[in-house]
């Protein structure tokens, strides 16, 4: 992808999948590549549309829900990008994978919600009965129901895994106050999100959420509700005990763990077929939950 040094951004972070540009001490750029990582290493193929996808989804979230939750998101669309940053109307090639974002100070947690048990708190729950070193209902199985949605946080860790963590030592962290607010924003968001899915024929296991301050207001930030974020089943395909299939890029990470790797890079290169699969799995998602082709979506 082209740089935008024609356009008086300064390229300030590159992650796995995003990269932020400085433009005025109030706003950045939050461009998502079509970069996939899984186990925490960059594969050297890049996932048609996936970018687009993950833009589109987080914008249609956040509009969907912006009386209920508050976030850092401006806008996505190019010509009122053009109004911060002259000249972006005619980058063609990030449209639709941009959102121009108010600065925050970011929450040095990652805040997920969890409605079933899988993933990480399944394989802790099994061995310890325990959700995030948290007490947990006995006897559930493999993707099912908690009672309610549960806040599970994790540390944001710079270098490494993540690791999960309880409310108690979340709140040693942040602080009472800063956690109570999170949890509200991020449960709410799940409550509103999971029902919306579920009209589509959709079943929202798990999410995770970054959070920051913008005027000492804590907001949600980052991408939301997206492929790389949550897990996202088939209503109907969902049975308890048994691991369902996915929206997610669970099923990509399924392929990758099949083979002969190690889990550090380089990556095993990944055939065609698969990047396929992958990408219209990306686009699959964005088009059921949202209702609407992705053709329509800004970048088509």
């Amino acid at each position: 992808m082209a740089n935008m040094s024609d356009l008086a951004l300064t390229h300030s972070y590159t992650g796995k999948v995003r990269d932020l540009y400085e433009f005025d001490d109030d706003h950045l750029l939050m461009v998502a590549s079509d970069r996939l990582s899984a186990f925490d290493v960059v594969m050297d193929e890049p996932i048609p549309e996936k970018g687009r996808v993950l833009t589109g989804l987080t914008n249609y979230w956040l509009r969907e829900f912006a009386g209920a939750v508050p976030s850092a998101l401006v806008s996505c669309d190019p010509q009122e990008i053009d109004t911060f940053v002259p000249g972006f109307a005619q980058e063609k090639q990030w449209h639709g994978r941009t959102m121009l974002v108010r600065r925050a100070t970011m929450l040095p947690l990652e805040c997920i919600v969890r409605g079933r048990l899988a993933g990480q708190a399944y394989d802790e729950y099994a061995a310890n009965g325990t959700v995030h070193h948290m007490a947990a209902p006995r006897g559930l199985a493999l993707t099912d129901a908690f009672p309610v949605p549960i806040f599970t946080p994790s540390t944001k860790a710079a270098t490494g895994h993540d690791l999960n963590i309880d409310l108690a030592t979340a709140a040693s962290i942040v602080g009472e106050d800063a956690l109570a607010q999170a949890q509200t924003i991020c449960l709410e968001l799940f409550t509103l999100a999971a029902a919306s899915m579920l009209e589509a024929g959709l079943v929202l296991a798990d999410t995770k959420f970054e959070l920051g301050f913008v005027d000492g207001e804590l907001v949600v930030c980052d991408e939301v509700l997206t492929p790389d974020s949550s897990r996202i089943w088939p209503a109907d395909k969902v049975r308890s005990g048994e691991t369902p299939p996915a929206f997610d890029k669970q099923p990509f990470r399924d392929w990758l763990a099949a083979q002969a790797w190690d889990r550090t890079p380089p990556p095993p290169p990944v055939p065609p077929e698969i990047v396929a699969i992958t990408s219209q799995r990306y686009v699959d998602a964005y088009e059921r939950v949202t209702g609407r082709p992705l053709a329509d979506w800004y970048g088509a």
